[in-house]
């Protein structure tokens, strides 16, 4: 099995290790879970931003390589910076 990141490997041994039991109510919690996902995943606010005609280019190229919309890669890596899960890359350059 694939783990996409540190927190949900710890959620994964935690569930095996601490002897997790069932809620009495399992179906209402699992509509509840499923209602809060999707509104988290529903878009509903729009954003205006100004861009360098270059930087737009290069955002719609990288988002093409990552086969998807330039406005779905653009609000990933919004979601993913607020939730502390972006991380920066430094390439080493020869001079």
């Amino acid at each position: 099995m694939k783990f996409h990141d540190k927190e949900e490997l710890e959620l994964m041994k935690s569930i095996e290790t601490e002897g997790w039991v069932s809620v009495d109510n399992l179906e209402e919690e699992i509509k509840k879970a499923k209602e809060a996902a999707e509104a988290t995943l529903k878009k509903s606010e729009r954003m205006n931003i100004r861009i360098s005609p270059n930087d737009l280019r290069r955002l719609k190229l990288k988002a093409m390589e990552e086969g998807m919309p330039y406005q779905t890669l653009v609000s990933s890596i919004i979601h993913k910076y607020l939730s502390g899960r972006l991380q920066e890359h430094h390439e080493q350059k020869n001079l």
